[in-house]
């Protein structure tokens, strides 16, 4: 089961460490410009720059605390902050019409929760 974990938890890691660093380092304006970020539209610079740096904290997080042995709680914290963001992210997207991204939204959101109960239990 150890193995499993962290593969999603690495998994994981890979993708918001992309996601995040993609909204910390291009403009809004330029977000606003791919279909896929038309959510962006509802949010300030400020909050989309915030929400990147939510995922890459998340992401060291997810890996990090565990490797080391140094305050290991943190990665099943981290997990369930990224259920919440991406609960978040289905309601914004829901609301928005966005059918397309919300089953990549559940499976993150399942993943997440995954390695947060696997973590705690652990």
């Amino acid at each position: 089961m150890n193995v499993v974990l962290w593969g999603a938890a690495g998994l994981l890691a890979v993708v918001y460490l992309f996601a995040g660093g993609v909204k910390l380092a291009t403009p809004r304006e330029k977000l606003l410009e791919n279909p896929n970020m038309g959510w962006t539209t509802d949010f300030s610079e400020a909050a989309v720059k915030g929400i990147g740096a939510v995922e890459i904290l998340a992401a060291f997080g997810l890996i990090l605390p565990w490797a080391l042995d140094i305050a290991p709680v943190l990665t099943p914290l981290a997990a369930t902050g990224l259920v919440l963001v991406q609960a978040g992210a289905i309601v914004v997207h829901a609301r928005r019409k966005e059918t397309k991204a919300l089953p990549m939204n559940v499976v993150l959101l399942l993943l997440a929760a995954f390695v947060a109960a696997g973590r705690f239990a652990g």
